[in-house]
């Protein structure tokens, strides 16, 4: 395992931690927002509500909260809604890590296969993803955004 990643704590995430998971948010989005022309869906995102609601998990180091994932159970079943890490410690594997949790995650809640969309514009998202065996499905306008939705079978 490479030295950056030895002292980093994946963990489920608690209550307590909606102000630094919104700011991991933050941090990890602002840079797409001239892209895109507005701020990115996951910025608006009331942290309060999804660390109660949904299944989250922060990477930590030295206690900071450097990488976020946000899973979201519904009805047709389970999105992967969001991967944020913090500017400086992308490229370090840390974002792959947190997709294979997702992955991991999503089979031992019991579901065949796992859902997620990016905004058209982060094509560096869509290639990565792409990579790793997810296909699209679809491209939809919701809440203003043009999202391209993708699906990997687990």
């Amino acid at each position: 395992m490479p030295e950056s990643m030895t002292h980093l704590v994946f963990r489920v995430a608690r209550a307590d931690d909606s102000i630094d998971i919104a700011e991991c948010v933050q941090m990890a989005y602002t840079p797409y927002i001239e892209r895109i022309g507005k701020s990115p869906g996951p910025m608006l995102d009331n942290y309060d509500h999804i660390v109660r609601d949904h299944h989250v998990f922060v990477v930590e180091d030295e206690e900071q909260i450097i990488g976020v994932l946000v899973l979201i159970e519904e009805n047709s079943g389970i999105l992967l809604d969001n991967i944020a890490l913090r500017p400086a410690r992308q490229g370090q594997g840390i974002g792959s890590r947190l997709i294979d949790h997702a992955e991991a995650e999503a089979r031992r809640l019991g579901y065949k296969y796992l859902d997620l969309y990016t905004h058209e514009l982060m094509t560096e998202n869509i290639a990565l993803y792409a990579r790793r065996g997810y296909r699209e499905t679809g491209h939809r306008i919701e809440k203003g955004y043009r999202r391209v939705y993708m699906r990997k079978a687990l």
